[in-house]
């Protein structure tokens, strides 16, 4: 282990035992590589504990540990299928709150990255920040054409701090993971795993601007959400520069019934633009707590979202994004069979459950949940319980699912804020079965068939190649001489060999033209079931199927009159 790991080590102990927590050590069997720390340690002998509950005791000491830890409690609060409730309800509730590093370090670091000063770029740089994070802060800046923006600055050090810290959770996971029995339930070594993906990914500003760009794209003209936009001329890994917004943050009630915002009409668009990022565009914003969220109230009656801070989207898999929205269509109208089909056919859960016990598990956890007002029913803690479920089965949670399931939590307590009363099923519901209805039109059908088509007519050319090779090997088996030795030559053998070979070559001519016929009625017959194929990928239902089996029956009609 190395010496700093070791020193952070001590570092992380003394934060554990401050807050009581050192229970929790010894609860994991930790203690037993690192005991000698625990009672050589003279802060040990004579500290008290504090009264609070475990779940508050841990979250103030990741506070404690920095910035890292904090993230690290963040993301850990997303997976509820490994933590017990008390302690995700309270990780969640951690706030990435701390205080700005000065702005003459920012200033530096800025001209470091650009090789140029500041005043060479800008009209006017604020030196205070306008907001700080745990990776980075934000100033306004003025470019020389008079554009008013926001400049995003890496904290200095900040990617040696995160190496140093990843190191250490990385040593705390593999001693969990040799240590601990519930470690194999838990999987401490992925949970870091995807945590430093995740980390290091917010690292690099140009990631951010370029998600950045890419959903201000997918809702440009909306009226439902206004993303800044990127200005790359100033973009660099450690820096991004957006246009600067003025809204109210999401949090500023006051500020928004001052105003005569519409919160009905405010929550509800909340949901649909999630439910379209998902559905329609299958990017989603995954990090919409509200001090990433503000509202543009020009029109109080038609408020607007306005988002920022893109380090984490999620996208879907086209089979896990089809499976999720059949799913919540079979929740919406309790068919609870189908739900249990749909995750034994998505794989979610091993192919040998029984559909009849996963429906009766589903039916457990949703017929109580209705028998309240819709409006009171939270949809994201259906879903909780639904993932929640697959333990039972031995199925495994995918982690861009649990990505969802949080941003899911997030948007629907955010609404709920806003407009207590919000139906977040009547919400979605038209959103997904428009959804559904697209997914099955002669447009999309023809984007598949569209988007298909090279790797159909890569097969189809590469098809001659193939059958030539084929029918070279057979014929050099048939023609390969006996163990009896050879014949002898005999007078007329030039002219015998000469009718042969005129023999063979009508003869080659003939199999020629069938192999030509074989090949186009193989080339209809795969291009066939690529149609087929499109066709249930799009619906399982007979509108796909049907469309696609009556293009293939032309194409074999047409291929054969050829």
């Amino acid at each position: 282990m190395k010496l700093r790991v070791a020193r952070r080590l001590l570092q992380i102990q003394r934060v554990l035992v401050r807050h009581g927590l050192d229970d929790y050590v010894r609860a994991t069997h930790l203690y037993r590589p690192l005991r000698f720390l625990f009672f050589l340690s003279p802060w040990t002998w004579f500290q008290r504990r504090r009264g609070a509950t475990r779940a508050e005791r841990l979250r103030l000491a990741l506070e404690e540990l920095g910035p890292i830890f904090v993230k690290f409690g963040q993301a850990l609060s997303t997976r509820r299928d490994l933590l017990p409730v008390d302690i995700a309800d309270e990780l969640a509730r951690l706030q990435d709150r701390v205080p700005p590093f000065p702005g003459e370090l920012a200033r530096a670091s800025l001209e470091r990255s650009y090789g140029r000063r500041l005043e060479e770029l800008f009209t006017a740089f604020a030196t205070e920040a306008l907001a700080a994070a745990s990776i980075a802060q934000v100033h306004v800046a003025t470019r020389r054409d008079g554009r008013e923006v926001v400049v995003k600055v890496l904290r200095p050090g900040m990617r040696a701090q995160i190496g140093r810290d990843l190191e250490v959770l990385d040593a705390i996971a593999a001693l969990a993971e040799r240590w601990w029995p519930e470690a194999r339930r838990l999987r401490p070594i992925e949970v870091v795993r995807e945590y430093r993906q995740t980390v290091l990914d917010e690292l690099d500003l140009m990631r951010e601007a370029a998600n950045a760009s890419q959903l201000r794209r997918n809702f440009a003209h909306s009226p439902l959400l206004y993303v800044p936009e990127v200005h790359w001329d100033l973009c660099r890994g450690e820096v991004m520069v957006m246009e600067r917004i003025h809204g109210v943050p999401i949090g500023d009630l006051a500020t928004l019934r001052a105003r005569g915002t519409d919160f009905r009409r405010l929550a509800e668009n909340g949901v649909e633009i999630f439910f379209t990022q998902v559905f329609r565009h299958n990017f989603f914003h995954a990090d919409m707590h509200p001090g990433n969220i503000f509202v543009i109230v020009d029109e109080p009656a038609a408020p607007r979202y306005a988002a920022v801070d893109f380090g984490i989207v999620g996208t879907l898999a086209m089979r896990d994004q089809r499976y999720l929205a059949e799913i919540f269509l079979a929740v919406f109208d309790r068919d609870y069979r189908r739900v249990a089909e749909l995750h034994i056919e998505c794989g979610w859960v091993p192919p040998a459950t029984r559909v009849e016990e996963m429906e009766s598990a589903v039916r457990t956890i949703c017929e109580p949940i209705f028998d309240r007002p819709l409006r009171e029913i939270s949809f994201g803690t259906v879903l909780l319980r639904l993932f929640a479920a697959l333990r039972r089965f031995d199925g495994q949670i995918q982690p861009q699912l649990i990505l969802l399931q949080k941003t899911l939590l997030n948007v629907e307590g955010l609404g709920r804020q806003l407009y207590p009363e919000l139906d977040i099923w009547k919400t979605a519901s038209p959103v997904l079965r428009a959804w559904k209805r697209e997914r099955v039109s002669p447009r999309t059908l023809l984007r598949e068939l569209r988007r298909g088509l090279p790797d159909v007519l890569e097969v189809l050319t590469s098809l001659p190649a193939l059958a030539r090779v084929a029918i070279e090997r057979a014929q050099s088996t048939a023609a390969r001489p006996r163990d009896a030795g050879l014949p002898t030559e005999r007078p007329d053998a030039p002219y015998a060999a000469a009718a042969a070979a005129l023999a063979a070559a009508t003869a080659a001519s003939a199999d020629a033209a069938v192999r030509r016929r074989e090949q186009f009625t193989v080339a209809a017959t795969i291009l066939a079931a690529g149609l087929l194929w499109l066709g249930l990928r799009i619906e399982p239902q007979w509108p796909g199927a049907v469309g696609a089996a009556g293009g293939m029956l032309g194409l074999i009609a047409l291929l054969f009159r050829t």
